[in-house]
C-alpha cells in the first residue's frame, strides 16, 4: 500500500471512530427560530420542520410565520445529497414521505446526530452575543450519512447505502424588517469517504403544507390536500399556498424554498455565474425542480421515487417547462404534493474534500390582485420582494454574484470577499407599553439616538416610528402584518423625513418604573382607545440611510419593539361589602360580542374595576354556582380562556390589571344559557366583597 493511501485510510477509521462515539453521546434535539418573524425548527438529524404541527398547534412552530399567528407552512423537510460512487448512483436523504414524520432508524431519515445545538447572535443585549455570530440568531449543529445502524440501538436504517458525508449545518435567522421573513441555511459537507463524489446533486425535499393550525378543524388527508405548487426560476425557488380549505381566509400566505449557491474551491456555483464556472473548467449547474404526489409509486414524473437511482434521477433532472406543461399547469389545482429542489451536476468531491451548499426557507404574504385567482403573479409580487431579499443578504458584498471580490466591493475594508453583510438600522428602542382606561401610554429610552451603523461607520439616526393596529386587526390572527403607521418624528434642518423634531414627544426629565432599571426620554399618549380590545403597538427607529453606499434608509425590527396591549380599568381596591363597583362588559351580552371567534368557545366578556388579587364567582339566578375565576393583576394574561389562546398566543401581551375576560363557559366546559347571572368578587387582600348581576341574550 502506497503511503498516501495508507494515511487516507488510517484518518477514515480514526474518523469512522470519533464518529460513532460522538453519535452514541447525542440524543435527539429540536430547535426552532425565534428571532425574526418566522420560527422554523431545526433538529439535530438533518430535518426541518415539526410533523406534529397540526394535532399541536400551540408548541414549537414548524415553519410559522408570522411568528405569533398560527399560519404554518411546513410539514417537515430534509437535505438530500446526491452522487455517483464509482459509477452508481447513491442519495442520502434527510426525509422523505412518512405519514407521521421523522422516527429513529424510519427508512429514509438517513441521518443522524454527531452534536447538540450551539447559539450565537450578533446582538449585543443577547445571551449567546458572539463576535464570531453571523446573524441576530445562528444555531449550529453537526450530523453525518455514516451510520447504517442508529447509534445506541440496534435499528437498522432500512436500505441505506452512505455517501459518509459530515455535515455541519449553521442556521441564520434576522430581525430586521427587511429580513425577517426568512432563514438561511448553511450546509457544509465533507465527503469523509475513501471514495471521490462524482456528478454531485445537493438539493433539499420538503411537504410544504400552508394552513392556520389555529382554524382548521380538518385532519388527515384533508389537512394535506388544499395546497398548490409553482416555481418562480428566476429566484431559484419553488413554493406552496393553500387554495381550498375551511381555514384559508385567515392563512393567505406562501411558503418557498430557494436555492442561494454552492461554493467548492473558492468557486460560486449557481446558473447565474455561468461564464466565470465555464472559465474554470467546469459545467455550469442546473436548478432542478420536481413535485410528486405524496407516497404515489406509479412511476409517472409525479410519482415518488423508491430507490437510490429513482431519487438521483429526480435529483440531476427537473420538470421541463415545455415539455411537462401540463404537469406546471396541474400544479396550481389543489392536491397532497410534495416538493424536492436541487442543484446540479457539481464539481467532483475528494475525499477530504468540502463543498458548501445555502438555501433559504421564505414565506411572504398573498397579496390581494385583481384576477379572481388565489395564486398569481400579482398574489405573488411580495414573495418574489422576499426571495430577492434573502438573495441580497447570501450575496453580501458580492454584488454581481461572480463569487470574487471585485472593485469597489469591499464594503467593511478587510481585502475578502464576506457574505451576509448587512447595513444595520439604529437599535431598537426599549419600549415600555402602559394601558389605561380608553388609551395607552408608550415610554422608550435613548439607546437607538446613539447607533452608529457598523458598514457607514456613522452616527445615522434620524427618527422614530410609531405604529398601532386598528379595532379588530387581531381576528385575522395576522397581527403582525396589520400594524398601521400612526406617527413620525425625525430630526429637523436637513432634507430628509417630516423635520418635526422630538420636543412633543421628549420628556423634561427621564422617567422611571418601579422595578425597572431602564430610563424613559420618549413618551407618547395614544386616547380614544376601545376598552377590552386587542392593538399591537411598535416603536421603530429608523437612520438616513447613505448615498455613497447606495443604502436607503433602514428601520429597526418591528417584532423586536412589539406589544400587544388591552386597554381597560386599573386595579382598585373593593371598598366595602357588598358595593356594586365591579362592572361587567358588554351587558347585556346580545348573541356575541364584536370581538368574539367563530367557534362558541372563543367568545368573552369582561369584570373591570377589579382589585389587584380577587376570586370571581358567578352564580344562576337561582343561586346554583356556573363558574370560578381567580385574578392576579400582576400575572394575568387571559390564558384561561381559550379566545386568547387563539388571538393572543405569544409573548409581550399586557393587559390594564383591572380586568378579568370570562369565556362563558360554566367550569364544566359548557356554554352557559341565556338568562340572568349574578356575579360576586371578593378582594383577597382586604376581605372585603363587590357583587353584581349582568344577562346574556340569545
Amino acid at each position: 500500500m502506497h503511503s498516501s493511501a495508507k494515511s487516507v485510510g488510517i484518518a477514515f477509521l480514526i474518523n469512522l471512530i470519533i464518529l460513532n462515539w460522538a453519535d452514541a453521546q447525542v440524543g435527539f434535539e429540536r430547535v426552532n427560530t425565534s428571532v425574526g418573524n418566522i420560527g422554523l425548527s431545526i433538529t439535530n438529524v438533518g430535518t426541518v420542520g415539526k410533523p406534529n404541527v397540526r394535532s399541536q398547534p400551540n408548541g414549537q412552530p414548524s415553519m410559522r410565520y408570522p411568528l405569533n399567528s398560527g399560519i404554518e407552512h411546513l410539514f417537515e423537510g430534509g437535505i438530500w445529497i446526491g452522487a455517483k460512487v464509482q459509477g452508481q448512483p447513491r442519495v442520502s436523504t434527510g426525509a422523505v414521505d412518512a405519514a407521521n414524520g421523522y422516527q429513529t432508524g424510519l427508512p429514509g431519515f438517513e441521518f443522524t446526530q454527531l452534536t447538540n445545538f450551539t447559539q450565537k447572535s450578533t446582538l449585543t443585549k443577547s445571551p449567546y452575543y458572539s463576535a464570531g455570530a453571523i446573524s441576530h440568531q445562528d444555531y449550529r449543529v453537526r450530523f453525518t450519512d455514516s451510520n447504517v445502524i442508529v447509534p445506541g440501538t440496534k435499528q437498522i436504517i432500512k436500505g441505506h447505502l452512505p455517501l459518509k458525508a459530515v455535515v455541519d449545518l449553521e442556521s441564520y435567522a434576522f430581525n430586521y424588517n427587511y429580513a425577517d421573513y426568512y432563514v438561511i441555511l448553511n450546509y457544509t459537507i465533507k465527503n469523509s469517504s475513501t471514495d471521490a463524489w462524482d456528478s454531485v446533486c445537493l438539493g433539499m425535499w420538503t411537504d410544504l403544507v400552508v394552513r392556520n393550525v389555529n382554524v382548521t378543524l380538518e385532519s388527515g388527508t384533508a389537512f394535506f390536500n388544499k395546497g398548490n405548487a409553482g416555481v418562480i426560476d428566476s429566484l431559484s425557488a419553488l413554493y406552496a399556498s393553500e387554495v381550498s380549505g375551511d381555514d384559508i381566509a385567515f392563512t393567505k400566505s406562501y411558503g418557498s424554498v430557494q436555492i442561494l449557491g454552492a461554493e467548492y474551491n473558492n468557486l460560486y456555483l449557481h446558473p447565474r455565474n455561468d461564464s466565470v464556472i465555464r472559465s474554470r473548467g467546469f459545467a455550469v449547474p442546473k436548478v432542478n425542480y420536481n413535485f410528486w404526489n405524496y407516497n404515489s409509486f406509479d412511476g409517472s414524473k409525479l410519482g415518488a421515487p423508491t430507490n437510490d437511482l429513482e431519487r438521483y434521477q429526480k435529483m440531476r433532472v427537473g420538470l421541463d417547462p415545455v415539455e411537462d406543461a401540463a404537469i406546471y399547469k396541474s400544479l396550481l389545482s389543489a392536491a397532497n404534493r410534495t416538493q424536492l429542489i436541487s442543484m446540479g451536476p457539481l464539481p467532483k468531491i475528494s475525499p477530504g474534500e468540502t463543498i458548501t451548499f445555502t438555501l433559504a426557507l421564505v414565506c411572504a404574504r398573498q397579496l390581494p390582485d385583481k384576477l379572481d385567482s388565489l395564486d398569481t403573479k400579482g398574489a405573488r409580487a411580495q414573495l418574489a420582494a422576499n426571495l430577492s431579499s434573502a438573495r441580497r443578504t447570501y450575496l453580501g458584498e458580492d454584488i454581481n454574484g461572480n463569487g470574487l471580490l471585485d472593485l469597489n466591493e469591499d464594503i467593511n475594508g478587510n481585502k475578502k470577499l464576506d457574505r451576509y453583510i448587512l447595513p444595520e438600522p439604529p437599535n431598537s428602542p426599549h419600549l415600555k407599553v402602559l394601558p389605561t382606561d380608553n388609551a395607552v401610554d408608550l415610554y422608550w429610552d435613548f439607546g437607538s439616538v446613539e447607533s452608529i451603523d457598523p458598514v457607514s461607520k456613522k452616527l445615522d439616526f434620524e427618527g422614530f416610528n410609531i405604529y398601532k393596529s386598528n379595532t379588530g386587526d387581531d381576528l385575522d390572527q395576522n397581527l403582525s402584518n396589520d400594524l398601521k403607521l400612526i406617527a413620525s418624528f425625525d430630526s429637523t434642518k436637513n432634507a430628509f423625513g417630516y423635520n418635526n423634531g422630538f420636543e412633543s414627544i421628549s420628556l423634561a426629565q427621564p422617567k422611571m418604573f418601579e422595578g425597572d432599571t431602564t430610563k424613559y426620554y420618549f413618551h407618547y399618549h395614544i386616547s380614544n382607545v376601545l376598552n377590552g380590545w386587542q392593538y399591537e403597538y411598535a416603536v421603530t427607529a429608523f437612520d438616513k440611510g447613505d448615498e455613497r453606499l447606495k443604502i436607503a434608509s433602514l428601520e429597526s425590527s418591528l417584532k423586536e419593539s412589539t406589544y400587544k396591549a388591552f386597554s381597560g380599568k386599573a386595579p382598585e381596591a373593593i371598598t366595602s361589602n357588598n358595593s356594586d363597583q365591579v362592572g361587567i362588559y358588554p351587558n347585556p351580552y346580545l348573541t356575541s360580542a364584536a370581538w368574539d371567534g367563530q367557534s362558541s368557545k372563543t367568545r368573552k366578556i369582561y369584570f373591570y374595576n377589579l382589585p389587584r388579587k380577587c376570586s370571581i364567582f358567578i352564580f344562576t339566578e337561582a343561586g346554583d354556582k356556573v363558574a370560578e375565576l381567580n385574578h392576579n393583576s400582576t400575572t394575568y394574561k387571559g390564558e384561561d380562556i381559550q379566545w386568547f389562546k387563539t388571538f393572543a398566543s405569544g409573548e409581550n401581551i399586557i393587559l390594564s390589571g383591572g380586568e378579568h375576560a370570562w369565556d362563558l363557559l360554566s367550569s364544566n366546559n359548557q356554554l352557559v344559557s341565556q338568562g340572568l347571572y349574578l356575579f360576586s368578587v371578593r378582594d383577597q387582600e382586604t376581605g372585603k366583597v363587590s357583587n353584581g348581576k349582568f344577562s346574556i341574550l340569545k
